[in-house]
């Protein structure tokens, strides 16, 4: 009976032979991070590192991208122009603080110097903070702030009723000056009709005038003297009715297009809210209110803390042994190609006097 042929040994499966996944996540955060990755994998006490630095990195690139997403999304309104502008944003941040953290060297460069080369970001990081906290807090007092532009709309719409309707009284002001005078006019023959009827009424029953009933002769001249001014006035009334009315038409027409122009501002008032709108809600409010200006301040404390935490981060970490092997890496070749240059720049001359 043959032996069976004795080969290598199987190594039985186990949860380190499925570490495909976590390298690449490892390398993912590595390259994040801006490091020097075969030479950081020499030094496993220096991993825990730059996994957490390169995870800030990408913190950070996630805020920038959906504060930056929200406030283009609040400003537009648009939801694929957001997911755009947010990602590229996000893209733009990301690989500005990648840039900085990749050339800030903790070994052979002073803390000045580090300083120096973050200042740039810090700064940015600061305007960050103030633009695009400012979407977050209008989210964040979302019905304060409501409230308030709907309190500055009413103001708006008041001073514009107001003004409007100072110069609709003067545009009408003759045409109703002329309305009340043919109004007075045509009431007063009226009054002057009523007046001669009932003076002939009277006499004829004898409750005025002479106080003798039946006296013909008086009463057939007041009844005389009503008729003539009656047809007297019967062509005047309708040439005082159609100037009425001709003034009335104008005046009606002046009414609705002042009704008209009050609610096109009103409905151009509340439909055109934007972010300007309630950003000067907000700015009012925090004039007001101590509590809102004290929020708004925390939260864009909080935005620069995080926009510049990649960089805070990378200048808090201690010098290990990457960082000094990253040093030799990249020094030692620059001594030697400036020696080389030298020795060229020396020689030069040299040979040109021999020749």
């Amino acid at each position: 009976m043959s032996k069976p042929s004795e080969g290598p040994e199987t190594p039985i499966s186990g949860y380190e032979s499925f570490s495909g996944s976590k390298e690449k996540s490892t390398h993912f955060l590595w390259w994040c991070a801006g490091v020097h990755q075969a030479t950081l994998a020499q030094y496993p006490t220096e991993h825990p590192k730059y996994h957490t630095l390169g995870g800030v990195l990408l913190a950070t690139f996630a805020l920038a991208a959906l504060s930056s997403g929200y406030a283009f999304f609040t400003i537009f309104n648009s939801t694929a122009w957001a997911i755009g502008f947010a990602l590229l944003w996000g893209a733009i941040i990301f690989n500005l603080d990648r840039f900085m953290v990749s050339t800030i060297r903790k070994y052979g460069m002073s803390t000045a110097s580090q300083w120096k080369v973050a200042f740039p970001r810090i700064i940015l990081a600061v305007f960050i903070g103030i633009t695009i906290a400012r979407p977050l807090e209008l989210k964040l007092f979302e019905k304060e702030v409501n409230l308030e532009v709907n309190r500055q709309i009413q103001d708006q719409i008041s001073q514009y009723n107001l003004q409007q309707d100072t110069i609709h009284s003067a545009k009408v002001a003759a045409a109703m000056l002329e309305r009340d005078q043919l109004q007075i006019r045509r009431k007063a023959m009226q009054d002057t009709l009523l007046k001669l009827q009932q003076a002939y009424l009277m006499e004829a029953d004898g409750t005025g005038g002479s106080g003798k009933r039946g006296v013909e002769t008086i009463t057939r001249l007041k009844m005389s003297a009503f008729e003539q001014t009656a047809a007297n006035y019967a062509l005047l009334f309708p040439l005082l009715d159609s100037a009425l009315a001709k003034q009335q038409r104008f005046l009606d027409k002046a009414n609705q297009e002042l009704k008209e122009e009050k609610d096109k501002f009103a409905q151009a008032a509340y439909a055109n809210v934007g972010f300007l709108a309630r950003n000067k809600a907000l700015h009012s409010l925090s004039e007001r209110e101590d509590s809102v200006f004290m929020a708004n301040l925390l939260i864009s404390l909080l935005i620069i803390i995080l926009e510049t935490a990649p960089i805070l981060a990378k200048l808090l970490l201690p010098v290990g042994p990457y960082d000094i092997a990253l040093a030799k890496e990249e020094l030692v070749p620059m001594h030697q190609l400036e020696k080389s240059i030298a020795r060229e720049q020396d020689g030069g001359p040299k040979l040109e006097a021999v020749g």
